[in-house]
């Protein structure tokens, strides 16, 4: 069964479509193309890419001896070769052609020199599902337990499900890490993943894991730009209202799927129960993974963010919207929840301009707590990115 996605792409520009492994890039594009001729090139068969490697100008001859029989040239994980991108750039300009650029990393593609096409094409990205894009087929507590990866929501079988996140989490180290070699040193590196799996969603201490990885915290802060830089992860920064002081604060660092996080934490087998702090946690976690999800599909001009003060008081979420006053967001795994739930927001008001003030939890009845709406999680979801 298909499953339309959020991302959409114009079909009068070219576009790069990037996304970690496994989030349906290649489902994506053989649908958005169902009805056009496409000229495939595939990165990932090592034929293709040694060829275009050894020899770039082969790949501007092929096409244009094929000219008139596409629509559209889909290269997948471009940054296999990113010097393509020089004779892509020239096709554009000089024959109007039509590229769609798939990759699972942009780490290649940062490095210096990489020709990024001038803004000529555009730049979208593709997640694990969301519960907008499932309908009726989300389970939450599936979500929290196994993520949202598609070959994860397709699979019936609950060991399959597992055999694939673990080998997920595997094939990110040797096709991602080891192949590219951007590790020199791979066993840190798989010791971090299991410690970054325990501490995705908390405040970063880039010295506490390196002690536990026996590394140091500089080659620490160069594994998580590693983890971002290929789509598998994301920084939440701590709010300021200067730039520049936020800038020094440590930030919260996810995995962008809970499933695959549970798979490199080595959990996968260990049950979710409601009402535990284990469940309370995950449910925090995917509510900000779902926000962030939505918010780079829908409103990539909101910031997110959390406060939390020397004191240890907390705002799980803000929602900065320009034009538009703050949203501060307190997560709750429960089904009840009452004023005693909506102190921190409370004790936060007086700092924001008018800000809203909403509590997301799993309590079915939407409620009003003083200045405080509370509502159930996927209308909570809906307040904050319409």
């Amino acid at each position: 069964m298909f499953i339309s996605r959020l991302v959409k792409p114009s079909k009068l520009k070219s576009f790069f479509l990037f996304g970690a492994r496994g989030v349906g890039k290649t489902t994506f594009v053989g649908q958005f193309f169902v009805d056009l001729r496409v000229l495939k090139y595939d990165l990932l068969d090592p034929e293709v890419e040694d060829r275009f490697l050894l020899h770039p100008e082969d790949f501007r001859d092929e096409i244009l001896a094929k000219e008139g029989s596409f629509d559209w040239i889909l290269v997948d994980e471009v940054q296999k070769c990113p010097k393509l991108l020089n004779v892509v750039h020239k096709l554009i300009v000089e024959k109007k052609f039509l590229f769609a650029l798939t990759g699972s990393s942009a780490r290649r593609l940062k490095q210096k020199g990489t020709n990024l096409l001038a803004g000529r094409a555009l730049s979208e990205t593709l997640y694990p599902f969301t519960h907008r894009e499932l309908g009726r087929q989300f389970d939450l507590n599936h979500a929290l337990h196994f993520g949202t990866l598609p070959e994860v929501i397709s699979e019936t079988d609950i060991e399959l499900k597992i055999k694939f996140l673990r080998s997920y989490a595997l094939n990110y180290l040797k096709y991602e890490i080891q192949a590219e070699q951007w590790v020199k040193n791979l066993e840190p590196f798989r010791k971090f993943l299991a410690v970054c799996a325990q501490c995705s969603g908390k405040i970063m201490n880039y010295t506490n894991i390196a002690r536990d990885v026996g590394t140091s915290p500089a080659t620490v802060r160069s594994y998580f730009e590693i983890l971002e830089d290929t789509l598998v992860g994301f920084h939440l920064p701590a709010y300021h209202r200067s730039v520049r002081k936020q800038q020094r604060e440590s930030p919260k660092f996810y995995i962008f799927d809970l499933g695959v996080k549970r798979a490199m934490g080595r959990i996968l087998e260990s049950r979710m129960t409601p009402a535990t702090s284990a469940y309370g946690e995950a449910f925090e976690e995917f509510f900000i993974l779902e926000a962030y999800r939505l918010v780079q599909y829908l409103k990539p001009d909101y910031e997110l963010s959390y406060l939390l003060t020397k004191d240890g008081a907390e705002i799980d979420l803000i929602v900065s919207r320009p034009g538009q006053v703050p949203l501060l967001v307190e997560i709750k795994s429960k089904t009840r929840v009452d004023e005693r739930d909506a102190r921190h927001l409370k004790h936060f008001q007086g700092d924001f301009e008018n800000p809203l003030l909403l509590i997301a939890s799993l309590d079915e009845a939407d409620k009003k707590i003083g200045d405080v709406h509370a509502l159930y999680w996927t209308r909570a979801i809906d307040l904050i990115v319409k």
